[in-house]
């Protein structure tokens, strides 16, 4: 996915959150879980998302692996994982409604994952390395 400089707003990538080259952002939550969601680059790359197939809880994942699918009018591309372990929790009411992604991306995680032993988020990209990347 890659769209123009001009339309890149850079003011829309969180600090707070970290990104993956394939347009994922992580976010740590209070109980060691980590949010994941799709980028606002990601939605406006996509357009209008009209449906969103999500991991099943319980299901253990290796960084990188396809995890779900967005389906929007534009084409239908895979989720990945950024992070190793198992997933713990789906965003239902986004599956339900998956135009929420295109109204506010970084509100609207698709699924919690806990970390498997040993598996770090060393190789995520923080907001300036993500705007660089989208440049």
């Amino acid at each position: 996915m890659s769209l123009n400089e001009s339309e890149i707003d850079v003011s829309n990538i969180p600090k707070y959150l970290k990104y993956t080259e394939s347009h994922e952002w992580v976010q740590k939550e209070d109980d060691g879980t980590l949010s994941v969601g799709l980028t606002d680059h990601a939605q406006k790359t996509l357009g209008d998302i009209v449906f969103l197939e999500l991991p099943k809880v319980g299901s253990r994942f290796e960084a990188g692996d396809a995890i779900g699918v967005v389906e929007s009018v534009k084409a239908a591309s895979d989720i990945y994982t950024p992070l190793t372990g198992e997933v713990v929790a789906v965003n239902q009411d986004v599956a339900d409604a998956p135009e929420d992604v295109n109204g506010d991306p970084y509100d609207a995680w698709l699924f919690r994952i806990k970390l498997a032993k040993g598996a770090t988020t060393d190789h995520l990209l923080d907001a300036a390395a993500y705007a660089k990347l989208l440049d």
